[in-house]
């Protein structure tokens, strides 16, 4: 869970989150909505799938990148514990 908190704690990877709720999208097409270089891309996203928070395919040349909502279930699930 400790990384799934340090991945969501950043505004970048929130921000792929969003991206990537709507659709799959390949690395290149995330980084096009970002003015920071592919390499930093690539760290954010390496990040992100170590928390499990998004999975990655490969498709040819390509990889693409989906959303894993059971870890957020997961997430959210645990914070309702705290609901009384």
């Amino acid at each position: 869970m400790n990384a799934v908190f340090k991945a969501l704690n950043d505004v970048t990877r929130r921000e792929i989150l969003e991206l990537l709720k709507d659709k799959e999208l390949q690395a290149g097409e995330i980084a096009a909505y970002f003015a920071i270089s592919k390499p930093s891309i690539s760290h954010h996203l390496d990040i992100l799938k170590q928390a499990d928070l998004i999975a990655s395919e490969k498709k040819g040349q390509f990889v693409i990148y989906s959303i894993n909502t059971t870890i957020m279930e997961d997430v959210l699930q645990w914070i309702l514990t705290f609901k009384k």
